[in-house]
């Protein structure tokens, strides 16, 4: 082998040698760190912010928005500000629900299971739809012509700053003949709170109402009989016989504001609770023992008499 080949086939070593040394220990600031990218937005993608534009469809028309109502991760507040193309969205369909009386909306609104539930309803999802309904509302659409529900959404995704983007669904369904009339079971919740109230025993200073589930129902009962069916929701405050009368009949009124003012937080219209004391007038236990006072310090929501028409 001359010193010319000799000398050709050293380079040809030295880079056959150099590409092998940089695969074998760089491949993972190259090539394999390209996978690693790869692998990260394919990890992005399945952890992509959800975002869930409004669209009502019926037939042929369509109410879109590029926007959404959004609410931050385990609360029930609308997320301000509200688009002005989503405004004009909810104006566009209560024309169309003024020009066609056999329409109603459907409201669904979502959540995540693990949200921590701070509201009054069942869970965060139907505490959504309900502020979405009043928004609805407030823009002149009737709550007769507007139904509630909620749906269990562990896929949705909120931003670093926990907002979730449109955790919320529309639908427009037709009213039939069969369902002109108020639903039995709703008419059987309703009946059911006037003799069955929900009943609740707390300390003014406290800032929350800790409720069970049953309560929670409820309260999305009440909610429901009042947005339906037309009645007022009744908040009375009763107290023990400890002090004079008229002192009684002051504390009474102060605990039945402040459940008024928790129901207001979550969503039932301030217009539509009456709120009222009783004082220590209608014991429900003998005042004379610690347990028995305690179950007069009471607070009851239920809802008026008014005469409920099945028709």
């Amino acid at each position: 082998m001359s010193k010319r080949t000799s000398y050709l086939f050293g380079i040809l070593l030295t880079i056959g040698v150099g590409t092998f040394l940089n695969w074998r220990f760089c491949c993972n600031n190259a090539s394999c760190e390209q996978n690693k990218v790869d692998e990260n937005i394919e990890v992005l993608k399945e952890k992509e912010v959800t975002l869930n534009p409004l669209t009502i469809e019926d037939g042929d028309y369509t109410i879109k928005s590029s926007s959404n109502f959004n609410f931050k991760a385990s609360t029930f507040k609308i997320e301000e500000p509200i688009s002005e193309e989503l405004k004009n969205a909810v104006l566009g369909l209560k024309t169309y629900l003024d020009e066609n009386l056999l329409k109603r909306v459907a409201i669904t609104g979502c959540y995540i299971g693990q949200e921590t539930n701070n509201s009054a309803y069942p869970n965060l999802g139907l505490a959504r739809a309900n502020a979405v309904k009043n928004y609805f509302v407030s823009q002149g659409i009737s709550s007769k012509n507007i139904d509630t529900s909620s749906e269990l959404k562990d896929t949705l995704v909120a931003d670093e700053n926990t907002v979730l983007f449109g955790p919320i669904s529309c639908k427009l369904v037709t009213v039939s003949k069969e369902t002109t009339t108020v639903n039995e079971a709703l008419l059987a919740a309703c009946e059911d709170l006037k003799t069955n109230p929900l009943v609740l025993y707390f300390s003014p200073g406290k800032a929350q109402i800790k409720l069970t589930e049953e309560q929670r129902q409820k309260i999305a009962n009440i909610s429901r009989c009042v947005d339906k069916l037309g009645v007022k929701a009744l908040v009375v405050g009763f107290t023990d016989n400890t002090g004079n009368a008229a002192n009684n009949m002051v504390l009474g009124q102060q605990r039945s504001d402040f459940v008024k003012k928790y129901l207001i937080q979550n969503g039932i219209l301030s217009t539509n609770i009456e709120a009222t004391s009783k004082g220590s007038s209608e014991p429900i236990a003998d005042n004379a023992t610690k347990e028995g006072r305690a179950k007069n310090r009471r607070t009851i929501v239920t809802i008026n008499s008014v005469k409920i028409n099945k028709n």
